[in-house]
């Protein structure tokens, strides 16, 4: 068993919980659900959230609903909910028949809130907002809310229950103004916990739904509606993330006073990653301050960004399944992703040649227009993937960086009367090179063996290096672009008070190169946004996919996903 599984089985307390719940026959049955609000993208974080839910169904034969906690009319869309139905199917999540809707609970959880107030736990009131957040209270250490002097009642506290019922029904009418009243739950304004001061239930708001129209206009809060909608599911374990954990009493107290299905709510530590933002507020102020292209920018850790950037949905859920279920929050570090992604990409990846920056290299002793034919392995890791062929041509693309006029100690590439092979070609030595009225190396002229065909040596001749290389008659030009972190810093929302997350944001993060060119395969190539994706290994260059969009130009645009080089390995050393 090697270090990851170790880390998945020690830290996933949920299955004990579950087990234990079968065990002591408070379920019969699991049944558990992934309910995102659709107002904005999902980002990986939901990513860990989705595979815990549908995971944890699976372990223990039960099921997985998909619910849209959609009671915010203000910020939700009918294209939010395509976009994350489209991001649950991508990562491999099947919810079958079980899609729900809290928008289809509003007349039951009326109903509920009816039946709260006729016992006597739930009342009108009329403050305003900042006047219930003053009766309230605040905390004195903000970090903990469950620690606070106590608050006061609300002077409309003690309302009679026909009273509150009157109100509560002619604010479903539609008689009062927004925000004029609200609903609340009655439980004790001295509270320890924040959460459990007389928390609004609803609130009047004329905002059209996008599901519901305009036929109500009042909306349940997500603590009321929440679990009510799993009790009217049946959902066993109510998973979540651990900033709900002191939201749990307020679960419990509104199923108990609802007398409705008993739903278990259960808390892990969400998702955090070095270099990297997960809060839809930050990653919507990247999108609006221009700092990014849109939530689907290739450097957005969204699910859209990241599968444009290509990244694979086995390398995510492979990545889930290392880091585990911890009940205690840490940060992971990103190399550990990029380790996945690198796993995988190398079993799936055609090996393709691409030249970034592109240096001539004239071929002397073959003449104009003639060619050999070369084999090419697609994939060394994949049999299946067979060969291609390529051209070798009098003049080929290489490199740049692959020539030194006079090459520093321990350079094995092109320089004057040193040998190279070219990748599944020849071996070719440097009798020269070119340049221009500046003094700018222009072009390099070589000669090359043809007894070294496909590495086939003769006179044990052997060489030490091997540079990649395109036909010049046969390449395609594209546009490349490379990625760096978003953020300079491992932990970007470490900051100095006052300090703006922005300012965190690495300048270097994007650079784009569109003089390049590539083997005429790639012209073809599909983008992993779109069905039957592709993905490529530029030869000693990275992992690249195609962007959806080309170039300014027309030319065909090639996002970089991951180096080569494995840092993940060396971080496991240390």
């Amino acid at each position: 068993m090697d270090d990851a599984e170790n880390i998945t089985e020690s830290n996933d307390f949920i299955s004990d919980f579950i087990a234990e719940d079968l065990a002591n026959r408070r379920f019969s049955y699991v049944r558990t659900r992934f309910p995102p609000e659709p107002n904005g993208w999902l980002h990986i974080g939901h990513c860990k959230a989705m595979t815990i839910d549908f995971s944890a169904a699976e372990r223990f034969g039960g099921k997985c609903n998909l619910r849209f906690d959609d009671t915010n009319p203000e910020k939700e869309d009918i294209s939010y909910v395509e976009a994350i139905k489209h991001d649950v199917k991508w990562l491999g999540f099947d919810w079958g028949k079980n899609e729900f809707y809290a928008s289809d609970y509003y007349e039951y959880l009326y109903e509920l809130a009816v039946k709260i107030i006729k016992k006597g736990h739930a009342y009108v009131d009329d403050l305003s907002e900042d006047e219930m957040r003053e009766y309230r209270g605040t905390a004195v250490d903000k970090s903990n809310i469950t620690e606070t002097p106590p608050g006061k009642n609300s002077p409309y506290r003690d309302r009679g229950v026909d009273e509150n019922l009157d109100l509560f029904k002619r604010m479903r009418s539609g008689e009062f103004a927004d925000g004029a009243k609200t609903l609340r739950a009655k439980i004790d304004m001295a509270h320890p916990n924040l959460v459990m001061r007389d928390p609004v239930m609803y609130r009047i708001r004329r905002e059209k739904h996008y599901r519901t129209g305009s036929s109500w206009c009042i909306y349940p809060m997500y603590d009321f509606q929440h679990p009510l909608s799993d009790a009217k599911e049946g959902i066993t374990h109510s998973l979540c993330s651990l900033e709900y954990e002191i939201h749990r009493p307020l679960y419990e107290w509104f199923i108990r006073e609802a007398e409705v299905f008993p739903s278990r709510q259960i808390e892990f530590a969400r998702l955090n990653i070095t270099h990297t933002v997960l809060s839809k507020r930050y990653l919507l102020r990247l999108v609006q301050t221009k700092t990014v292209s849109g939530w689907d920018d290739p450097r957005m850790p969204t699910l859209a960004g990241l599968r444009r950037r290509g990244y694979t949905p086995e390398a995510l859920r492979n990545f889930m399944s290392r880091i585990g279920v911890a009940k205690t929050d840490s940060v992971i570090d990103i190399a550990l992703l990029e380790f996945c992604l690198r796993e995988d990409l190398n079993k799936r990846a055609l090996r393709v040649m691409a030249v970034i920056k592109p240096l001539k290299l004239i071929i002397e002793n073959l003449k104009d227009g003639e060619e050999i034919l070369l084999d090419a392995v697609n994939n060394p890791e994949d049999e299946s993937a067979g060969k291609r062929t390529i051209r070798f041509t009098r003049e080929i693309w290489i490199e740049q960086d692959d020539f030194e006029e006079i090459p520093p100690p321990k350079y094995h590439r092109l320089y004057p009367g040193n040998s190279v092979r070219l990748r599944y070609g020849f071996i070719v030595n440097c009798v020269g090179f070119d340049k221009d009225e500046a003094g700018n190396i222009i072009a390099v002229r070589a000669v090359y063996d043809p007894a070294t065909k496909g590495g086939n040596a003769v006179d044990n001749r052997k060489v030490k290096g091997t540079i990649h290389w395109v036909s010049a008659a046969y390449a395609r030009p594209i546009e490349v672009r490379f990625y760096d972190y978003l953020f300079t810093s491992e932990r970007p929302m470490d900051l100095p008070s006052g300090v703006d997350f922005l300012e965190g944001v690495n300048p270097n993060s994007l650079k784009v190169i569109s003089g390049a060119f590539a083997e005429p395969c790639l012209a073809q190539a599909v983008s992993p946004v779109a069905e039957g994706g592709q993905f490529f290994q530029f030869e000693r260059q990275g992992y690249f996919v195609r962007d959806p969009d080309n170039g300014a130009d027309g030319r065909p645009v090639f996002n970089k996903t991951i180096g080569l080089r494995d840092t993940w390995a060396k971080i496991k050393e240390k």
